[in-house]
């Protein structure tokens, strides 16, 4: 498959955490051509401030492959990881992040900071950005006009 076809089933995870009153962010996670964990926003479902789309799949991702090491492995998400989520992605030494629509208020990879590229971290993760990235913004775009409006 490729970085647009996973990106659509990020969407749909997306979709899932809007249809449950989440901020509609959604994430999988692949090794070689398998999918090892999808995942959306659960933070209101949860009451857990970590309980975002990328740490999620992080951690299934661990307990599917028997390792926190994140080698070789691919995660797709919607928006571009928060602080907290880019640390987790570096740490856990995944090969490369691909993400939608920029985030201009949280995003550290390029947005608000570039956690990524800061010399003090080794980190192996390389970055590709906006993929689908209008159909991204705009399904948050949507959530958070419909929201306001209510």
């Amino acid at each position: 498959m490729t970085d647009a076809e996973y990106m659509q089933i990020a969407l749909e995870e997306a979709r899932a955490a809007a249809s449950q009153g989440e901020i509609p962010v959604g994430a999988v996670l692949v090794h070689g051509d398998r999918i090892l964990a999808r995942a959306h926003n659960l933070r209101e479902t949860m009451q857990d401030p970590t309980a975002h789309a990328e740490v999620l799949c992080l951690q299934e991702a661990s307990k599917v492959l028997g390792t926190w090491r994140m080698e070789d492995c691919t995660l797709y998400v919607t928006l571009e990881p928060c602080p907290m989520c880019a640390g987790a992605i570096l740490m856990s030494r995944l090969t490369r992040c691909v993400y939608g629509a920029y985030d201009p208020d949280n995003g550290c990879c390029g947005s608000v900071y570039d956690l990524p590229s800061d010399p003090r971290f080794h980190a192996p993760t390389r970055w590709t950005p906006e993929i689908h990235q209008a159909e991204c913004a705009k399904l948050l775009k949507d959530f958070f006009e419909k929201r306001r409006t209510n």
